[in-house]
């Protein structure tokens, strides 16, 4: 590591993270098209998203900067198999980690392991589903700036639980990930739990620095809070139906950070060719279901 990446970690320790986060919320939401426009500018020439496949390509035409950043796809710019036999991608970004669970360890990055009743933090909830998913399969998916941030279901599921657990903000770059202990079970997070017949699978969206916003189809703008207490989150479809089909958006981050699928045992496998450090997009195959039965 270089003493630039040893000082960008350890700089992070002493930010004020959600106060830096809360600024951010407010600048990206600014509707002042002298602010936006310059917020949008600069990310432009600093990251250079790929807006061909945008629903509205002109940058500027957003009306804010967290419009366009949580922009819209055109419809058919991302095929997936819809068959209920393969795992798609809910998000574009790329393969942090993917594997096996060694029984309640995740791996986080090399060195570095974390354990997923740390991760779920179901301790104080109705239900501990952590050994439902111990020995199961996992992947971590990070999204960059530049990429699209709208998440979305990699099979069709019903929403069984979801909480919302307070943490810190820190970065979930590599360079963070494999200096932290424990990332991404110390960082904000909302937990969604989803069950489909006998399948079920969990999805961890997980806030980071600057990222103090993440939404739900169901529960709408979950963070920032105050107080920042772990919260059951309601099982409510005034908003939109508890069960989804596959592909359709089930969230969003304002700003970019990261989704860690879980899986039970004996569920999946993972296909050969999705490897740590693939660039990935939404509803590309990430898996095959095995059929039990």
């Amino acid at each position: 590591m270089t003493v630039k990446d040893r000082l960008f970690v350890a700089s992070q320790y002493a930010l004020p993270q959600h106060f830096l986060s809360r600024i951010v919320y407010r600048l990206t939401r600014s509707r002042s098209r002298g602010v936006k426009n310059t917020l949008i500018s600069n990310f432009m020439r600093g990251f250079s998203p790929d807006m061909s496949d945008a629903l509205q390509p002109d940058a500027l035409a957003y009306g804010s900067f967290n419009e366009f950043f949580t922009r819209a796809l055109r419809p058919g710019t991302r095929p997936m198999d819809t068959s209920d036999s393969v795992l798609t991608s809910p998000v574009d970004g790329a393969v942090s980690q993917i594997g096996s669970l060694d029984g309640s360890q995740i791996l986080q990055a090399k060195g570095h392991q974390y354990s997923l009743e740390a991760l779920l933090a179901c301790a104080g909830g109705t239900t501990n589903w952590a050994p439902r998913f111990t020995q199961g399969c996992f992947a971590t998916l990070y999204l960059a700036p530049f990429n699209y941030h709208r998440i979305h279901m990699p099979l069709s599921g019903t929403l069984r639980a979801a909480w919302y657990v307070p943490g810190q903000l820190f970065s979930v770059n590599a360079v963070t990930a494999g200096s932290v202990p424990g990332l991404f079970a110390r960082n904000e997070r909302v937990v969604c739990i989803f069950e489909e017949g006998p399948r079920m699978f969990a999805m961890v969206l997980v806030g980071a620095l600057f990222v103090g916003s993440m939404d739900t189809v169901w529960h709408g703008e979950i963070t920032p809070r105050n107080p920042r207490t772990r919260l059951e989150l309601p099982l409510d479809d005034s908003r939109a139906p508890l069960r989804l089909e596959k592909g359709a958006e089930m969230g969003r981050f304002n700003m970019g950070s990261t989704v860690i699928l879980i899986l039970p045992p004996d569920t999946i496998d993972w296909l050969p060719d999705v490897q740590a450090g693939d660039r990935i997009r939404m509803g590309q195959s990430l898996a095959r279901l095995r059929h039990h039965g």
